[in-house]
């Protein structure tokens, strides 16, 4: 059943308020006439006449006859395009009885993905705190970059370049859409574009099908998880959402593009709750195990911290250290001892980089250099 069928049963007259202008502005700033076109020919709506480039009239048809006609403007070069196009935007919100939030995000379903991320939390004012907010957004980034990857290569190491094929979408396919009233919620938008290949065949509705599939993950996923969509990148996305600790569960859903098919996915919504999150950490680290085996590396980065162990016959000595690994910020442990230690003692007092070798391992949630010795305790000027 279409929108029009389901949501839109009342006649115009008895509709909700017209919604004014003004409020309508940023939300038309999102969408385009095209886009427009596309929904109302997925929900029912007929073209009656189309003027090229200039204008299109569309009508809606009901039991008792036309239900509303509305006029979408092409030609954006016209000094009144902007008022003109806000004036159909109301129509249609008025039509259906929804906000302005609604209208765009049904909209964009015609030929988007869509991707919703709820948190559920205590919230006394509908908001979250701004560095949750802005971890939230890198977590994201990091779930569609790994569901990119896993999709274009699902043999892909995780580590290093990817293709031109991911580099596009994560820079023009995916965006971040408006937010839901009530709960807090991120929408995130997947633009299907081409208009002459089917859902399936596009790029972006395979990586949203392949993040659906890695999202609804058991243990037995971990055996074959690269067909699956899953990966230590995506796992750990979610890791990094759940992590605040007033975070409740997590509910993640898919709302799939109007103008085709849905793919063929078990589940397209997944709920994470407290449970869920406890045995997040353990299969990171299965997954990173298997995507980053020990490999001989050599790491520069800052002391973060001094460790002595006294106990048993022999003190251990060890640091953190803050750096970088495969691009990304990791706190990495390092046993050392004697001279070693010594340097990064120094190292540590003056606040100087450190570059040390190693074989790097993930194991027990924690990253760790073994056999590691200092290379380089100091930055020359051109390095600095």
């Amino acid at each position: 059943m279409t929108d029009a069928e389901v949501e839109s049963r009342l006649p115009i007259e008895n509709s909700m308020t017209v919604i004014p202008l003004d409020p309508l502005r940023e939300i038309a700033s999102t969408l385009s006439p095209p886009a427009v076109s596309q929904y109302l020919a997925a929900n029912d709506w007929q073209l009656e006449t189309r003027d090229d480039d200039i204008k299109e009239i569309w009508r809606l048809p009901g039991a008792e006859g036309i239900r509303g006609r509305v006029m979408v403007p092409l030609a954006t070069d016209y000094v009144d395009f902007s008022r003109r196009f806000r004036e159909m935007l109301q129509s249609l919100a008025t039509i259906y009885g929804w906000d302005p939030v609604r209208l765009a995000e049904r909209i964009a379903a015609a030929r988007a993905d869509l991707f919703f991320v709820r948190f559920d939390q205590e919230m006394v004012d509908g908001t979250i705190p701004f560095r949750q907010a802005e971890a939230a957004l890198q977590a994201l980034f990091t779930m569609m970059k790994a569901a990119a990857t896993t999709t274009d290569d699902p043999s892909h190491s995780h580590r290093g370049r990817r293709s031109a094929t991911v580099t596009n979408f994560l820079e023009d396919d995916i965006r971040l859409g408006h937010t839901k009233h009530g709960s807090f919620v991120f929408t995130v938008v997947s633009r299907l574009g081409d208009e002459s290949l089917t859902p399936v065949e596009l790029f972006p509705r395979r990586v949203m099908t392949t993040l659906a599939r890695g999202l609804d993950w058991d243990e037995s996923a971990l055996d074959n998880a690269a067909t699956l969509g899953l990966s230590a990148g995506l796992v750990e996305s979610v890791l990094e959402l759940t992590q605040p600790d007033q975070v409740r569960a997590l509910d993640l859903s898919f709302e799939w593009a109007a103008g085709g098919s849905s793919p063929e996915v078990d589940v397209s919504r997944i709920v994470v709750d407290r449970n869920a999150m406890a045995g997040l950490p353990r299969v990171r680290e299965r997954l990173v195990r298997r995507e980053e085996p020990a490999r001989q590396v050599t790491l520069l980065g800052t002391v973060r911290s001094l460790e002595r162990d006294d106990r048993g016959d022999d003190e251990a000595t060890s640091i953190v250290l803050s750096t970088h690994v495969d691009g990304r910020p990791r706190k990495v442990h390092v046993p050392l001892a004697g001279r070693e230690y010594e340097w990064a003692i120094q190292a540590h007092a003056v606040e100087q980089p450190i570059a040390i070798s190693g074989e790097l391992i993930f194991e027990r949630g924690a990253w760790r250099l073994t056999g590691a010795i200092v290379a380089d305790r100091r930055l020359s000027d051109r390095e600095r």
